[in-house]
């Protein structure tokens, strides 16, 4: 009996052991390992703070970055966590730092450097942000590459102002000082002052000057004395008319287009006369009320040019149907027809010597630059120096007659709204397919003057002309084509157009004063 109760109270306590033992079998590593993971779980899985949390400076790529690292570390392998949690330099189971700086990062950086960068970026989270407290080791999850396009590529990131950045840094600092800059003539109250024209010696200067629809020319020494004003309106019944019914029949006259003569005691101007149609007239002697007619034909005759050399003139006019060129000998009076064509030809141009003449040819908004070698034989001689889709308008001699400068809406960004100016050598170009032509560009956004064209300077290195730059309200830059460099004009004037260089390197140019435009003249040193 004693031994049966020895046996029972023996299993009981086994079985209490066994108890026991089965407990603590379940008390292990792994044990507190799988606890530690549960904790982490909920920790990272745990809702972020809600936007109004973060400060202004975090964007939304930044917030899209940080969930996708919240979901990467909830979902990591198991397995992996429970090899972290037996490391012996960690015995419970947290992550080490060091390992953050082996992982390679973007383009072969480490790991620490990409770390470094973006804890900045962090920086802009609330201070109760569980965002920081996602392990280092799982940083290198994000997408960095996708960041740095996104980046690159965002609209908060000004490319394209960043590449343009350089040429204005370039240009501003280094803006040249004139010797002077004044106001040519006393200005008219309702008036507006265009288009100045030097005389060949560089000692007169006409311009336009426009109140309402009248326009007339004025003639005047280079330091503003006034010579002459031409208003060309001839008699006529509409004359007669106004003396009965007065303010009725008074047409307002258009005189423009000035041409000097080589002696410079001579010009020619376009004018409707007050009747509407445009013809051309001569002053034989500057100072002298007498006017003679040049041209006389119902379609309209324009863009005279006289010949540095002789006493001829090439002109436009429409009177076949077409805009062609005709040359009108002024001594006898004899005009001859240039070209033929389907398309318009426009702003004729003289060479230095008097031998050649260059144009522009085409229609819409593509014209090209034409150059007309023998006058004797002109369309024999014709050839293109410029072909392409591009708009190019103006063409101008440079002084030593080997190159032409011309307005273009050729640009790297394909606006027909931007205007350039290219140069081309007369020998060199009309070869080829005339790919080349966009290394020909000198300058860009630039406002075209049409009436006058680009300017050259004495030296034929250089051109004046007018950046389209609002913030600056159009200042006038110089472009050498040898150095190739841009440099502004420091003039002082604003809203400027029409520059004009004399033989000595002075400019002429209209610029607007309280609303109204004005000629100024402006010395550069030399």
């Amino acid at each position: 009996m004693q031994t049966k109760v020895i046996r029972c109270l023996g299993l009981i306590f086994m079985m209490f052991a066994l108890a026991i033992t089965g407990v603590r079998a379940d008390d292990t590593p792994q044990s507190n390992a799988a606890a530690e993971i549960s904790a982490k779980e909920a920790e990272v899985m745990e809702p972020s703070p809600p936007p109004a949390a973060k400060k202004v400076g975090q964007t939304e790529l930044d917030r899209g970055e940080n969930e996708n690292s919240e979901m990467d570390s909830g979902e990591e392998d198991e397995a992996s966590r429970r090899e972290d949690a037996f490391s012996p330099a960690d015995p419970e189971g947290g992550e080490q730092p060091e390992q953050v700086a082996e992982t390679p990062g973007v383009d072969g950086e480490s790991a620490e450097l990409w770390t470094e960068e973006h804890t900045s970026g962090q920086a802009n989270l609330s201070e109760d942000s569980e965002v920081k407290e996602v392990p280092e080791e799982e940083e290198p999850e994000r997408d960095q590459t996708e960041e740095v396009v996104a980046k690159t590529h965002t609209k908060e990131e000004p490319v394209e102002e960043n590449l343009f950045q350089p040429e204005v840094k370039e240009m501003k600092p280094a803006g040249i000082e004139p010797l002077r800059v004044q106001a040519l003539t006393a200005m008219e109250f309702g008036a507006n002052d265009s288009n100045p024209s030097w005389s060949p010696s560089g000692e007169l200067l006409a311009f336009e000057r426009s109140t309402n629809d009248r326009r007339e020319i004025i003639v005047c020494r280079k330091d503003g004395t006034v010579i002459q004003r031409i208003y060309f309106r001839p008699g006529s019944e509409a004359e007669e008319m106004n003396v009965l019914f007065p303010g009725v029949f008074d047409e307002v006259s258009y005189n423009a287009g000035i041409t000097w003569s080589p002696d410079e005691k001579s010009l020619v101007f376009m004018s409707n006369g007050g009747r509407g149609n445009y013809d051309l007239y001569l002053i034989p002697e500057l100072g002298k009320g007498t006017t003679i007619r040049l041209t006389e034909n119902s379609e309209k005759d324009s863009h005279p040019h006289w010949s540095p050399v002789a006493s001829e003139l090439v002109f436009v006019s429409g009177r076949t149907g077409k805009a062609d060129l005709f040359l009108l000998k002024l001594e006898t009076g004899e005009t001859i027809k240039l070209t033929r064509g389907m398309k318009s030809y426009l702003y004729p141009q003289w060479s230095p010597d008097g031998k050649k003449i260059v144009m522009i040819y085409g229609s819409n908004d593509n014209h090209d630059v034409f150059l007309m070698e023998d006058v004797s034989r002109p369309m024999e001689t014709l050839r293109p120096l410029t072909s392409w889709a591009y708009d190019d308008l103006r063409p101008i001699w440079s002084p030593d007659g080997k190159k032409i400068a011309f307005y273009t809406n050729y640009n790297r960004e394909d606006d027909p709204k931007v205007w350039s100016i290219g140069v081309i050598s007369v020998d060199e170009s009309g070869q080829g397919d005339f790919d080349n032509l966009a290394d020909k560009i000198v300058a860009t956004n630039v406002v075209p003057d049409i009436e006058r064209g680009p300017t050259w300077m004495p030296d034929s290195k250089r051109i004046i002309y007018v950046r389209k730059d609002e913030h600056a309200f159009d200042p006038i830059y110089i472009a050498d084509i040898e150095a190739k460099t841009n440099l502004a004009i420091n003039t002082g004037t604003k809203m400027n157009h029409d520059v004009v260089c004399s033989l000595h390197g002075i400019l002429a140019y209209r610029a607007q004063v309280e609303q109204w435009d004005r000629i100024y003249v402006a010395e550069l040193k030399e």
